[in-house]
């Protein structure tokens, strides 16, 4: 099951990181603006997992994209599945936010070398 919501919530991370770069692209002609766009959409992008992460705990389980990939006989007995696929999913969302988190410190701090040195 763990495997499964890394996958499902990588892929939309995959998605919205190439948005992101596909924005840095086009700004790829001022540099600091380049790396503050891509700070400012990161940082949303972690507040978003941040409330999928909250979101989580009360989505109804049969409802996420992780259900639907699970088989059949490898889905949990219906008693204890809702808790199992909420803090499975909870945690995936928290550490992809902890890793998006990270990835636009480093571009902030991109961002403020070029202002830094006058780009």
């Amino acid at each position: 099951m763990r495997r499964i919501a890394y996958e499902t919530v990588l892929r939309a991370c995959g998605f919205a990181s190439l948005a992101i770069f596909c924005v840095m692209i086009g700004l790829s002609f001022l540099p600091r603006a380049a790396f503050q766009a891509g700070g400012f959409l990161s940082m949303a992008m972690t507040l978003v997992l941040i409330l999928k992460a909250w979101e989580a705990r009360t989505k109804d389980h049969r409802r996420t994209e992780m259900w639907l990939y699970l088989r059949k006989e490898n889905r949990p007995p219906q008693a204890i599945a809702q808790q199992m696929v909420s803090s499975i999913m909870r945690e995936t969302y928290l550490l992809c936010a902890c890793w998006t988190a990270l990835i636009s410190i480093v571009m902030w701090t991109a961002a403020l070398l070029f202002s830094l040195i006058g780009l």
